[in-house]
């Protein structure tokens, strides 16, 4: 989180120099990537109740944008409620094994502490949070569990993850600022809108749709929408601190109607200073302890959030013929798997049944193939091999395919 110097209602387009301000948040204005591949563990929370509609200064869609680029957040402390449901396919506790297995210790010497693994139970369910920051070399954010808690603290130099069910403690180090955060999937408003802000480009629609009071905040509410039609994304609604331009709430709600996708919101915020001590660790006696360079990072999934087209062609540039398609929010990645697709059920056996169930078949110019689908991303994977996926409709994924052909 960034520095946050001063608690005062000036808005962006109030301040002594708007042309800095529009500068930084030039740096949001970006074409969306492969939103899609990124969504697959985008967290939320349950729909806040507002308070009222505070009467609060008119304001702009551009200037409410600078606004959050220009918060400078340094202090604070909360409780954030995040909510996932992406309608992924009932596996009949596979999903959940395999979640909860990444989390626990394993003959691999992994470690149930680990961030980049614990955190990943954010892409699906109800979770609350308890977040503070003092500057930024000091962070810690906690996942309240039933009879447990998780913690991760950032203290200077030092990362500590702490799981209080298997009393097992990471340690590891923050190789420059923001090191540690890099590892960890967005959990906060702030994470949301920073990435949901990147997708804004001529494609999107961008207005400010009222006020609204977000735990005990008044707010301004801003919604960007795609223009182009076939994205799976109906809405994404930001409320935004009127006083310091930090993000309160994100809703990210599907095209086709129905609960949020994403719903992530503080329930309550203090800007505060907090004390010291709460950035303090110390392994509790018994603690296994386990370093980040006695673990092996070779097989963990990369951090989940959306990306901008580079980051996501870095990333992915190891895959056959990797290339993206079409603008805005309907961008879609399409590669090669190296061989065929999917294993038929006579050829494949129970597992080439069991994927192929998952799927819808389709078909088109490009020959046929099946169709996975959530509530956000949806992936192509044709039956010569290859791959198209997007935040896009079953038949924008047909299209592409044929256009490929």
């Amino acid at each position: 989180m960034a520095p946050y110097a001063s608690d005062d209602n000036t808005t962006a387009g109030e301040a002594d120099d708007p042309r800095g301000g529009r500068r930084k948040a030039a740096r949001y204005v970006v074409p969306v990537a492969v939103m899609g591949v990124a969504a697959a563990t985008i967290g939320l929370v349950p729909a806040l109740a507002d308070s009222g509609d505070p009467d609060l200064p008119e304001i702009t869609a551009e200037q409410l944008i600078e606004k959050i680029a220009e918060s400078d957040v340094q202090q604070l402390s909360g409780t954030v409620k995040i909510t996932t449901d992406l309608g992924l396919p009932d596996l009949g506790g596979l999903e959940s094994g395999l979640m909860s297995g990444a989390a626990r210790h394993g003959d691999d010497g992994g470690s149930s502490a680990d961030p980049s693994a614990k955190l990943m139970e954010l892409a699906s369910g109800t979770h609350t949070l308890r977040v503070a920051a003092d500057g930024p070399d000091r962070q810690k954010l906690s996942l309240l569990e039933n009879a447990a808690e998780y913690s991760v603290i950032h203290n200077g130099k030092d990362v500590w993850g702490y799981d209080s069910a298997s009393n097992e403690v990471y340690h590891g180090t923050a190789a420059g600022s923001g090191a540690h955060e890099r590892r960890q999937p967005p959990a906060t408003p702030e994470d949301f809108a920073e990435q949901a802000l990147k997708a804004v480009d001529g494609t999107t629609s961008v207005t400010v749709d009222g006020t609204a009071q977000v735990a005990g905040r008044d707010a301004y509410k801003l919604v960007i929408k795609p223009k182009q039609s076939g994205s799976t994304v109906g809405a994404i609604s930001v409320a935004v601190d009127a006083r310091t331009g930090m993000p309160l709430k994100f809703t990210l709600t599907p095209a086709s109607g129905g609960a949020a996708v994403v719903d992530a919101g503080f329930t309550q915020v203090s800007f505060a200073k907090p004390a010291a001590s709460t950035f303090d660790f110390t392994p509790p006696k018994g603690a296994k302890v386990t370093e980040d360079d006695e673990l092996d990072h070779s097989a963990k999934a990369p951090e989940h959030a959306p990306r901008s087209k580079g980051d996501l062609a870095g990333e992915l540039g190891g895959l056959d013929g990797l290339k993206t398609i079409g603008e805005g929010w309907n961008t879609i990645a399409t590669f090669g798997t190296g061989g065929e697709g999917l294993p038929t059920a006579e050829a494949g056996g129970d597992l080439g049944g069991f994927l192929n169930s998952l799927g819808d078949k389709a078909s088109g110019k490009f020959g046929s193939g099946t169709v996975f689908s959530t509530r956000l991303v949806n992936a192509l994977i044709t039956d010569d091999g290859k791959v198209y996926v997007g935040a896009v409709t079953k038949d924008a994924l047909v299209k592409a395919a044929d256009a490929g052909k």
